[in-house]
């Protein structure tokens, strides 16, 4: 992923925009309030928060499934979104092929789906029953009907669930690969603090209002993440964010710039 650390380009004319907005449930309870963000070409931008904060309601309101009780959102003239939603209720008896199944939404030709299948790794399932995937295939299998119509923002909710870890870093390798071929804005759910630190250039902490935004490290910082997350957060993701500026002797001992080696002391100086 190459996206940390980059500067978001304030000029440029979001995808879609969140402004103030809120869900209220039938009984009246503020499921989110208050949610500003925007998501522009090119850039992923990853809603995090504990689970019932908020941010699938928010990726709801942000594709039009739910109407704003408050606030408004603005997409842009035109704009087409590919959605791999976190659950999908597909009946367990009900016979559906691959094939089949990306056409449901969508018409697409025989060419247009087995190439979208090939660019997700899932081109020889495509007779295959839907029922019989793994959670991996079945998740390339929604990102390839996602992107089908070649969309200008993709939204992912949760597209890691029921994968294996090594399975969650190739799945999220095919979002960033598939966001640089496309140019295409990306909105992301995740709960995976790894690919928030390295993958994405913009986070969103969501617990039933915005708790705080920006660049993945500034966030990581402040005392609003470490409440969702716990004080050790910071430490667990110190491993991905760690850049060596100094150098390390064959027993272990950090080397500085004059090229002493030796143990630290209690202030962080060589004996």
């Amino acid at each position: 992923m190459t996206q940390n650390g980059k500067k978001r380009k304030a000029s440029a004319r979001p995808l879609l925009a969140l402004h103030d907005a809120g869900y209220r449930a039938t009984g009246g309870r503020w499921l989110v309030r208050h949610v500003s963000f925007a998501v522009r070409r090119g850039e992923i931008v990853t809603l995090i928060g504990p689970n019932g904060g908020g941010k699938t309601t928010t990726v709801r309101l942000a594709l039009g499934i739910l109407p704003p009780a408050e606030g408004r959102i603005e997409r842009a003239p035109g704009l087409k979104v590919g959605y791999v939603p976190q659950k999908l209720g597909l009946d367990p008896t009900l016979p559906m092929t691959v094939a089949r199944f990306m056409r449901l939404t969508a018409p697409a030709g025989p060419a247009e789906i087995l190439s979208a299948l090939a660019e997700t790794g899932v081109a020889g399932r495509l007779n295959s029953p839907v029922q019989g995937l793994s959670g991996g295939e079945l998740q390339r299998v929604l990102i390839a009907r996602a992107i089908l119509r070649k969309p200008d923002l993709l939204v992912l909710d949760e597209p890691v669930q029921g994968v294996d870890f090594a399975g969650e870093a190739a799945l999220y390798e095919l979002i960033e690969n598939i966001r640089a071929r496309l140019n295409c804005g990306v909105l992301l759910v995740s709960h995976d603090l790894h690919f928030v630190m390295n993958g994405t250039g913009h986070v969103v902490c969501i617990n039933t209002h915005v708790c705080c935004e920006g660049a993945p490290r500034e966030v990581a910082r402040t005392p609003e993440y470490a409440g969702m997350f716990g004080p050790g957060a910071l430490e667990r993701l110190a491993a991905y964010t760690h850049h060596h500026d100094h150098t390390h002797s064959p027993d272990g001992h950090i080397c500085g710039a004059d090229g002493h080696c030796g143990p630290q002391g209690e202030n962080g100086e060589r004996k």
